[in-house]
């Protein structure tokens, strides 16, 4: 158990949940109810959402009643993120979720065992723990952000393990996009399998 949340995935962490577009990679620009799970020991110490990271103090929530709220909206897709949902036995939740005809959308480092079943799976390694290789064939996309020179080397590391029709992109950390996005842009122009990938709902000023 991860703070005394049960290990049957029947109650799960849940920090927040929104309506909102979904901002980044591949389905930049879709609406979708996000799900952000409490929970998150990978550490990176650019984390937008560091109150994420204990899950203690989020309320431990039924997966039915995560479902209900999901349906209450327009868009039959939903995003879990977190903090990192990995942490979690995700399979009671995504079960329901697919029972109500809903795609569901993975964001995680792939620090933990892949477990649910999902329709598409972004992959964000970070270096304070690496991915396990069991989610390298499955990933739908590759999304590494980029916060200094060495990211590129460190993206390219895992380019090579997923599989051939994985999506490949290159984020600028927020803090860091003045300097990181011209490196970026030259680096796809002469690396064309990667794609830029841009946090548009900092830009528009979506939650």
């Amino acid at each position: 158990m991860q703070n005394n949340i049960p290990e049957d995935g029947s109650l799960l962490p849940v920090m927040e949940s929104f309506y909102t577009i979904q901002g980044e990679g591949y389905h930049s620009g879709k609406a979708a109810y996000f799900i952000r799970l409490g929970g998150c020991d990978v550490g990176c110490h650019w984390c937008d959402v560091k109150e994420s990271w204990d899950a203690s103090i989020h309320p431990l929530t039924p997966i039915q009643t995560i479902v209900d709220q999901a349906l209450q909206h327009p868009s039959k897709a939903v995003v879990i993120t977190g903090g990192e949902p990995l942490l979690y036995n995700l399979t009671p939740l995504t079960a329901a979720l697919k029972t109500n005809g809903i795609q569901i959308f993975l964001e995680t480092s792939g620090a933990y065992p892949l477990s649910g079943n999902f329709d598409w799976i972004c992959l964000s390694p970070k270096k304070f723990k690496e991915p396990m290789q069991g989610i390298m064939p499955v990933a739908g996309e590759l999304k590494v952000i980029v916060f200094n020179q060495s990211d590129f080397k460190w993206a390219e590391k895992f380019a090579a393990q997923v599989n051939k029709t994985c999506k490949l992109y290159l984020q600028p950390e927020w803090s860091k996009s003045k300097e990181m996005t011209p490196k970026i842009i030259e680096y796809v122009m002469k690396n064309p399998q990667w794609e830029i990938s841009l946090q548009t709902h900092k830009f528009l000023n979506i939650p």
